[in-house]
């Protein structure tokens, strides 16, 4: 989920934490808990730091292993002994819980959407993305924007908060449901066996999918039940010139994120540039389909790598050519 609504989860837990009555009678440990729970709910965001070392230490990194299941009780613990050093507990089991239920919470919705996390991790060293969930929903943020107000207006925060997630947790099973019809529905559509990923938008009536058959790839669109492939893109054997470039680290990076990958190449004066781009992330530039992740790499003739790039391009093929240098030798 977005920043926005991990903080607004944050909070609600610290209302839904006013159900256990040592919280809610104890001195200074409801404060310490809306503390635990509100920084809880952002501490496996900040594996976000790592940008500074690069789009692609980001890509390969981010809700990665600090989304894991070690880093659950990595999170809980340091962030318990830091409250713990500035306002000590005598109830501290309790702040415990109740942190350790924020950071899992964090990782739990994270995986309800497109991006995932590797949050089976070491169990699992896949990413897990159900889909079902927009990065951000309106109305999972309203609810607690209303809960938060009814707080202030004076009611209750336990129970509250309580009939909200249980409204919350209602609203995910009906999403995860209407995300399995929508599957059944493009694949009735398409006619064809594979790997048919179906993906939420802010609307509940509109998804994007992409689909893997046998021999192609179908990027397309669902509007209230209507089906509508806009892209087929045709499944290719690797060459040598795509070997060659899989050799950039960046390209590993953003194959070791994205499993909707189609590769393009194409041959230029200085030599070929292969570009794998992401299917999943499809928008519409100068009234053409674009695809705003990529990872793409410069070679010359001789099939040494001279430019690389990993990333997100808003503003069409521009102002990808203006990252890139097919003059760059890289050392």
């Amino acid at each position: 989920m977005d920043t926005a609504t991990h903080f607004a989860m944050g909070f609600g837990l610290a209302g839904l934490a006013y159900l256990d009555p040592v919280v809610a009678t104890t001195p200074g440990l409801a404060e310490a808990v809306m503390i635990g729970t509100v920084i809880g709910s952002q501490a496996p965001d900040l594996d976000g730091l790592v940008r500074v070392r690069g789009t692609a230490a980001y890509i390969r990194n981010h809700r990665g292993v600090s989304h894991s299941v070690p880093a659950v009780f990595l999170w809980t613990g340091a962030l318990f002994a830091l409250i713990q050093g500035f306002m000590p507990q005598t109830s501290w089991l309790h702040l415990l819980g109740w942190i350790f239920l924020a950071v899992c919470l964090h990782v739990f919705v994270d995986l309800f959407n497109s991006y995932g996390t590797k949050g089976l991790y070491p169990f699992r060293d896949k990413w897990v993305a159900l889909n079902a969930i927009f990065i951000f929903d309106p109305f999972i943020f309203a609810a607690h924007l209303v809960g938060f107000m009814l707080w202030a207006a004076g009611l209750e925060p336990g129970r509250l908060f309580l009939w909200i997630y249980v409204i919350i947790a209602v609203y995910y099973y009906w999403r995860c449901q209407a995300q399995k019809r929508t599957t059944e529905l493009v694949r009735s559509r398409i006619g064809k066996s594979g790997t048919y990923t179906i993906i939420p938008t802010i609307s509940w009536t509109q998804w994007t999918f992409v689909a893997k058959t046998e021999h192609h790839w179908y990027v397309g669109e669902v509007h209230s039940g209507d089906v509508v492939v806009l892209d087929t893109f045709a499944i290719k054997p690797e060459n040598e010139v795509i070997k060659a470039a899989a050799k950039s680290s960046k390209v590993q990076s953003f194959l070791s994120f994205t499993h909707h990958v189609h590769v393009e190449t194409a041959k230029r004066p200085f030599g070929y540039e292969v570009k794998w781009i992401d299917l999943r992330y499809r928008s519409r530039f100068h009234g053409k389909s674009h695809y705003m992740f990529v990872a793409v790499v410069y070679l010359d003739y001789e099939l040494q790598i001279r430019d690389e790039f990993v990333g997100w391009i808003h503003r069409g093929e521009e102002q990808l050519t203006k990252k890139m240098d097919p003059n760059r030798q890289l050392g």
